[in-house]
């Protein structure tokens, strides 16, 4: 046998042991990378949509959350919330950092809503804040934002909401006016219609956080509730507050009576500083 023929030989002997081996590699590299992809996930409950709510499950091993900059906290077995306000942009990110110093970064879409706008062509008249008013409203406002500062560890806003109340939907969430091309505000909450008196129940769970002793200047009777992890529910306009501050309540229990104004209840919902629609969390009524 020639040599010439012999290295040909030997060459192709090399690169028929060589480049399984490589492909066997590249194949392991790939199922690992797979499986880093798979145990790294998001997972999601409920809608990326303008005012929702979204419950999810962080990735395993997972050493800190944050949300457009902002830290979540972790429930034990790695659920979180998170929630979009009105007027939310077009996407957010949540940036996961694993224990061992890697971050996993989750892009989510927003889908935006088609709000009840209703045009006026009146003009509203500019109103002024009399001193007596400004002087009471300031301690309400303090009182409001502590009771949205409580965190009681309470679980409720890992269950299935549903209505405090039954009745027509007299308000919704977003709707907003414009007065001669000049914006007014949007509603914060849902309206629900109901007779002066008519028991309202807790949404969910929750420790309530404020229960007015007297009538707020803007809200009337304010009844505020938190379900844990910066979810928080508002009642105004009660004709009568049945918790104390500090008490914990079950989802279905009766907390208060709906009010002469209107008469009607309305439901307010706030994730941290984003307003949500509640009905996103209940589902429509039946």
């Amino acid at each position: 046998m020639s040599k010439p023929f012999k290295l040909v030989l030997s060459l192709l002997t090399f690169s028929a042991a060589f480049v399984p081996a490589t492909i066997a590699s590249a194949e392991t590299e790939d199922a690992e990378q797979s499986a880093f992809r798979e145990a790294v996930k998001f997972g999601f409950s409920g809608e990326a949509i303008q005012g929702g709510v979204m419950i999810g499950d962080a990735p395993a091993g997972i050493r800190s959350l944050t949300f457009e900059g902002e830290a979540v906290p972790i429930d034990e077995d790695g659920k979180f919330i998170i929630a979009f306000n009105r007027d939310a942009g077009q996407a957010a990110n949540l940036l996961a950092t694993l224990d061992n110093g890697q971050t996993v970064r989750k892009f989510i879409n927003i889908a935006p809503r088609k709000w009840k706008i209703e045009h006026v062509s009146i003009n509203r008249r500019a109103t002024t804040r009399s001193a007596a008013f400004m002087a009471r409203r300031g301690p309400e406002l303090e009182q409001i934002g502590a009771a949205r500062a409580v965190q009681s560890g309470s679980k409720g806003w890992r269950q299935s909401f549903v209505w405090p109340a039954k009745g027509r939907i007299s308000g919704q969430f977003g709707s907003q006016r414009i007065y001669n091309g000049d914006p007014g505000s949007y509603h914060s909450g849902v309206d629900i219609a109901a007779p002066t008196g008519t028991y309202y129940v807790a949404p969910a769970d929750g420790v309530v956080t404020l229960a007015a002793s007297s009538p707020f200047t803007l809200e009337g009777n304010l009844l505020m509730i938190d379900h844990g992890m910066g979810l928080n529910s508002a009642f105004l306009h009660s004709s009568e507050i049945l918790v104390k501050e500090g008490q914990q309540v079950k989802r279905g229990e009766p907390i208060g009576r709906i009010g002469a104004t209107g008469p009607h209840l309305h439901w307010s919902m706030k994730w941290n500083d984003a307003r949500i629609d509640p009905i996103l969390l209940t589902g429509p009524m039946d």
